[in-house]
């Protein structure tokens, strides 16, 4: 089947299989390997990704899903050598260990600072619930999120990310 899709703000697309998932066209079709494969069955999260504004775990949809759609993935979130202020905050606040679950993590992270800039600790836990990390437990993550959304706000991030519990 034929589709058209804007990855990144740069339009693509070509023949795809039917059955092929969102995150095998990624990354087998497009080489946008930063989208992780983890358990193919949608719990994980680390192939999350950012369709029409909205997350999706691009392992359980299909390429075909996703004709005509807006889809943006790690590989789009910085500009040029300028961190996402996310990708920041996870680099300043080690919210990230082993690296597997981060680009999976940072989109739902986005998009929850999309529509929230400065979420508490239990709605940045609660926007990243369907993302797992088996390295960090989590407290570096929470306040890499809200370094960010303090650093969106026009605030500093610092004092931002000092509140956070475990």
């Amino acid at each position: 089947m034929e589709i058209s899709i804007s990855v990144n703000g740069t339009q693509t697309g070509g023949d795809v299989a039917p059955r092929t998932l969102l995150v095998h066209y990624l990354r087998d079709n497009l080489g946008l390997t930063g989208t992780h494969v983890g358990c193919d069955t949608g719990y994980c999260g680390a192939c999350t990704v950012i369709v029409d504004g909205r997350t999706v775990k691009s392992c359980t949809m299909l390429a075909v899903q996703a004709d005509g759609r807006s889809i943006e993935t790690i590989e789009g979130v910085a500009v040029g050598d300028e961190l996402h202020p996310v990708q920041e905050g996870f680099w300043e606040c080690h919210g990230l260990q082993c690296g597997f679950c981060t680009p999976g993590m940072i989109m739902s992270s986005i998009a929850l600072l999309d529509n929230n800039n400065d979420p508490s600790e239990a709605e940045v836990r609660h926007g990243i619930e369907g993302n797992l990390c088996r390295c960090t437990g989590y407290h570096n993550i929470v306040r890499s999120v809200q370094y960010a959304g303090a650093k969106m706000r026009g605030e500093d991030p610092q004092g931002a990310s000092q509140g956070v519990s475990s």
